[in-house]
């Protein structure tokens, strides 16, 4: 048996999974929060429902993972660090570099440095904990795992700009997308569901969360996907404003007298979406709870809906037609809501609803109707599965290569 952690090295955050591969067992998960912010606190779930917790300053991620490394001694989860023999890590941005998962080299980490202004937040953070996994674990298999790399089967009329070329020619401006873990964990998940091949499918994959994207999925690959250069564009997110006119950028600009393009995406980024439009709350529940009394909750949730729809009508024209649709993540996975008013939205297309199987809370399920003429899914997501798999191909990839 092989133990395998899949960790998520955010900016201020180290989210983790331990694995007994390959049952595909959990033995323990955790999350570290707050790293290098006063207030920093541990949570790690074990056992048979056993939990730690910590509150202490935790000062860099450095020292977040020699403390997950201890706690995994002393709290019994493993005896010694040989146990792991595989790591994982989530990097957001792979650029055209990486098309699939890989083992880390110092080749993969250069090129991971070379793109970090397509991820300025994430991929320093991913680097720091790759090489902080390294020291810790220097004779396990350590494999990075890319958000964009899913979607490098685009073709070129869905990743291109319509922008002077040489501007993707010199500075690699194009579509790269984002969230494509979770897009080709669910669409495998959705094929099992329908009991066709994946191969054979046309599906749409809404990963709806604080930050969301669709992906069309076409014979298995990424055909094209919302999210663009950058996770910012796309339908409207938790805080994200999604799709723009840049022209209204620069009118607002100067009529609010913004100086600074750096100000103006920190308030598209951080300041727009549900919470901008609905002044309540960037959580969906939340704007939910009011949207009878609140004529901008209301008015957010539309316009979330609507953009959903929007997309998923995009690419039935695009791919030919859909065979299947598949909602996950925060909101796609637990709002029966939000499910139930995209499919009404979507009655056109003749998609009927199973009211019962749609309000169930667990597991993966079809919440369509039997005479719907696309099989609708709620199939929660599992990334940190899917990094767990990769690690496991890889590393046996590599024993077989020796």
């Amino acid at each position: 048996m092989d133990k395998v952690l899949a960790v998520n090295s955010g900016s201020s955050s180290l989210k983790f999974k331990l694995f007994e591969m390959p049952s595909e067992a959990v033995i323990a998960s955790g999350l570290i929060e707050r790293i290098a912010i006063p207030g920093s606190q541990t949570t790690i779930k074990y056992g048979n429902g056993k939990v730690y917790k910590h509150q202490g300053t935790v000062k860099n991620h450095g020292e977040a993972v020699n403390n997950l490394m201890e706690l995994l001694i002393s709290l019994g989860i493993i005896e010694k660090y040989s146990e792991i023999t595989g790591v994982g890590h989530r990097v957001v941005a792979g650029g055209e570099y990486f098309s699939k998962s890989v083992v880390v080299t110092d080749e993969v980490i250069r090129k991971i440095k070379n793109i970090t202004e397509l991820a300025p937040l994430h991929n320093p953070a991913n680097l720091i904990g790759i090489q902080a996994f390294k020291e810790m674990l220097p004779d396990a298999c350590s494999v990075v795992v890319f958000d964009t790399a899913f979607h490098q089967t685009m073709p070129e009329e869905n990743f291109l700009y319509s922008v002077p070329y040489e501007w993707y020619e010199k500075l690699g401006v194009r579509r790269y997308g984002a969230h494509g873990t979770s897009h080709r964990y669910v669409a495998g998940e959705a094929a099992k569901l329908m009991g066709r091949p994946l191969k054979d499918l046309k599906l749409v994959t809404c990963h709806l969360g604080a930050g969301s994207s669709l992906c069309a999925i076409k014979n298995g690959k990424s055909f094209d996907t919302s999210m663009g250069f950058t996770p910012l564009t796309g339908v409207t997110m938790a805080t994200r404003s999604g799709d723009v006119d840049v022209s209204m950028i620069a009118f607002v600009m100067d009529k609010l007298g913004i100086n600074s393009i750096s100000e103006m995406v920190y308030t598209l980024n951080k300041e727009s979406g549900l919470a901008g439009i609905s002044g309540v709350s960037s959580d969906m529940r939340d704007i939910l709870s009011v949207s009878h009394a609140k004529h901008r909750a209301r008015l957010a949730i539309d316009i979330f809906v609507k953009d959903i729809v929007k997309y998923i009508g995009q690419y039935y024209f695009e791919m030919g037609g859909i065979d299947g649709i598949v909602f996950t993540a925060g909101i796609g996975e637990n709002s029966a809501v939000i499910r139930k008013m995209i499919m009404e939205r979507l009655s056109f297309m003749n998609i009927t609803i199973d009211n019962e199987k749609n309000e169930e809370q667990d597991g993966a399920t079809v919440i369509s109707g039997e005479d719907s003429a696309i099989t609708m899914m709620k199939i929660p997501t599992n990334e940190e599965l899917m990094i767990a798999r990769d690690v496991m191909e890889l590393k046996n990839k590599k024993i077989s290569a020796e």
